[in-house]
């Protein structure tokens, strides 16, 4: 398995901004805009938690792919990109939770 996948997926759903929406599932989420994509990550945060909750290994990780998928739709959606995530991520790395909090009341 590559370590690069989030770059692939994204360079895919860069190219499903072009697709018909009715031939492709995330052509119609940015078709239907922001809504529909908070919508869906909403859906799939709460099917992530219930998995979570009933500590099934396999559904935690089948529902956290959804969430990251439906994620990196919004990111797309944004003109943002994974990069910008991961260099926030290295960012916070070496703070404690309570400093990276602390920060944003600063900011």
């Amino acid at each position: 398995m590559s370590n690069d996948i989030l770059i692939r997926l994204m360079d895919v759903l860069e190219a499903r901004k072009q697709a018909d929406a009715d031939a492709s599932y995330v052509a119609s989420l940015y078709q239907k805009g922001s809504d529909a994509i908070l919508k869906k990550i909403g859906e799939e945060s709460a099917e992530t938690i219930i998995a979570g909750k009933n500590g099934d290994d396999e559904q935690i990780i089948y529902e956290m792919a959804d969430l990251w998928f439906h994620s990196l739709v919004l990111l797309a959606h944004k003109e943002l990109s994974v990069e910008q995530v991961l260099q926030e991520l290295d960012r916070r790395f070496g703070l404690s939770g309570h400093e990276e909090k602390a920060s944003r009341k600063q900011s």
